[in-house]
């Protein structure tokens, strides 16, 4: 028994949870830390609702916040849907406790979500319950929109994310696993179970690539047009140390995956790192990225320089 299986766990489950474990196919999996999963409970609940097969499942990473986990837990007890909360004692991570998620939940498919996504529309539990029936693949990654902020200091984060992570199932599909994200992902249970997340990728980032490409050599995975509405975007100081820390899990993620130093990252990252004393212009790129008052498109450029900085010290 390792580490992370030692950490105890407490489940509080309402009582319709109780009365469906033995009947569930789909089960809807939300880790969160400090983050309010109550507008996605309630969005979810009405598409629930004319399912009898299907189980949310929430996991408190840590409890960091016990209020927020009581209120949550008031929330679960008043909702009619079968709903779990799974409390770790202590911090695993994202990769492990997206594991322990996949180990405690009752559906022969899951369904991961993040705390800060809401479904698009009334269809969207349909169009995955649609994949589960046609049995022809083993994941699907649905994709995921953002709005545009009305916070500026957010718009930075969405440029990025537009550019980078917002693309059709065509587009995904022809850039293949490494366009997965851990998040809208619809994946079989017994597929977590052969394949579980890499618990070694600690911090952020990576781990969901570092998975689809494992998954990829022996399962079939594709990509479909089911975007989830998604928030949680950051302020430029936050992605600025979110990049920088990174850059420990990328070092993993090729080591692991050599084929992907040929990916746009890593080539930007190896020019970086020909560059003398390109670790010197970390400050100015750190200052644009910041700024305000540049155009979006040189701060975006300033932050992926940064991270290719970061990442050529690994590579």
């Amino acid at each position: 028994m390792n580490a992370m299986t030692e950490i105890p766990i407490r489940e509080h489950a309402n009582a319709a949870a109780k009365a469906s474990a033995k009947a569930v196919a789909l089960s809807i999996l939300v880790p969160f830390y400090r983050d309010d999963a109550t507008p996605l409970i309630k969005a979810l609940a009405p598409l629930m609702r004319p399912c009898a097969d299907v189980e949310l499942v929430l996991y408190d990473d840590g409890e960091p916040d016990a209020e927020l986990n009581r209120q949550i837990c008031a929330i679960i007890d008043a909702s009619d849907v079968p709903v779990r909360l799974l409390t770790s004692a202590r911090n695993r991570g994202r990769a492990a406790g997206r594991n322990l998620l996949a180990e405690q939940a009752h559906g022969s498919w899951v369904l991961y979500l993040d705390a800060d996504m809401t479904p698009p529309d009334a269809h969207f539990l349909s169009r995955y319950r649609e994949v589960m029936a046609a049995d022809t693949c083993d994941a699907v990654f649905g994709g995921y929109e953002t709005d545009w902020p009305t916070d500026p200091d957010l718009s930075l984060h969405a440029v990025l994310s537009r550019a980078s992570d917002q693309h059709d199932a065509a587009t995904r599909n022809e850039t293949g696993p490494t366009a997965f994200c851990s998040s809208n992902l619809l994946v079989r249970a017994a597929v977590m179970q052969a394949c579980p997340y890499d618990d070694q990728f600690t911090g952020w980032g990576w781990e969901d690539v570092d998975w689809a490409v494992s998954a990829a050599g022996d399962f079939n995975l594709l990509h479909i047009d089911n975007p989830a509405r998604h928030g949680g975007l950051q302020t430029a100081d936050v992605l600025l140390e979110k990049f920088r820390a990174g850059a420990a899990n990328y070092k993993r993620l090729l080591a692991r995956h050599p084929e992907l130093a040929d990916l746009p990252g890593a080539r930007a990252a190896r020019l970086l790192k020909a560059l003398p004393g390109q670790h010197r212009l970390r400050g100015l790129w750190s200052l644009a990225s910041t700024h305000s008052a540049l155009p979006l498109r040189v701060r975006a450029l300033a932050l992926k320089l940064w991270r290719a900085s970061w990442a050529s010290e690994v590579i």
